[in-house]
């Protein structure tokens, strides 16, 4: 790999990283993570209603 080609790899790689760190400092901020913490306990619930929905139906 030459000099250029090696330089532009590791930027691209620095670039990826810092959108990760960025990425996962947003889902972690306060607000961002109970949004989810809340999503997640209706998604949680609404799967649980149609399991048991199901269920009903089948018994």
């Amino acid at each position: 790999m030459s000099d250029p080609d090696a330089v532009r790899l590791q930027l691209s790689v620095a670039a990826t990283l810092w959108e990760i760190a960025a990425a996962r400092s947003e889902r972690e901020a306060p607000r961002v993570n109970a949004a989810r913490r809340y999503l997640g306990a209706i998604h949680g619930a609404t799967r649980l209603r149609k399991r048991l929905a199901g269920d009903d139906r089948a018994a």
